[in-house]
């Protein structure tokens, strides 16, 4: 369990940019302290827990501590096998969907950390849904792995001008999938054994 956070993770964990946690640090409203000999904020657990409460903000993601992902995708086989692994894991709280509506509502509801987004989706394709949360401010946040069997370029330079933030073609090892999670969510890739 995490006693103290870094700007960046607190700003994370309270989905709010890492510029507002330094102006909320040095004018007082977050109590922490300085690294000695160096300019880095630091800002203990119970300090981070407190601001949250006052300020209205969840604090299920400091109390959990897992990173939220939502994996999308309407091929129940392969949702399993991205589940599961990511539930082995254990530093993950996962849901899935299977189509881009249902994607739309989850991501409003979860506030997921990362999406793992298949293009090609019964309802709405995964373009459509790159954009609806690239077009909310409040999830900037949000990393996108966008998955499809399709490979031509012109589409994936598409992604990613609608804001996907990765994409792996199908058919995909899961490992490799796990490790592009882990360096989105700047968390530490567990080598498998």
């Amino acid at each position: 369990m995490k006693t103290v956070f870094t700007t960046g993770e607190a700003a994370k964990i309270c989905k709010v940019s890492q510029q507002t946690i330094i102006r909320c640090f040095d004018s007082g409203q977050l109590k922490g302290f300085r690294v000695p000999g160096s300019r880095f904020r630091r800002i203990p657990r119970d300090q981070l827990y407190a601001f949250m409460r006052d300020n209205g903000i969840p604090t299920d993601a400091l109390d959990s501590g897992k990173r939220k992902i939502l994996v999308v995708d309407d091929d129940e086989d392969l949702v399993e096998l991205i589940v599961d692994q990511l539930e082995r894991d254990g530093r993950f709280e996962v849901r899935s969907v299977n189509n881009g509506f249902g994607a739309g509502m989850q991501i409003k509801e979860f506030r997921p950390d990362l999406v793992v987004l298949d293009v090609m989706l019964p309802d709405i394709n995964g373009i459509e849904v790159c954009r609806l949360v690239r077009s909310d401010k409040t999830m900037d946040d949000v990393r996108i792995i966008c998955i499809s069997g399709m490979v031509e370029e012109d589409k994936i330079q598409q992604l990613r001008d609608s804001g996907a933030n990765d994409f792996l073609k199908k058919p995909f090892d899961v490992d490799a999938l796990l490790t592009r999670i882990c360096q989105l969510l700047d968390v530490e890739a567990v080598p498998h054994g």
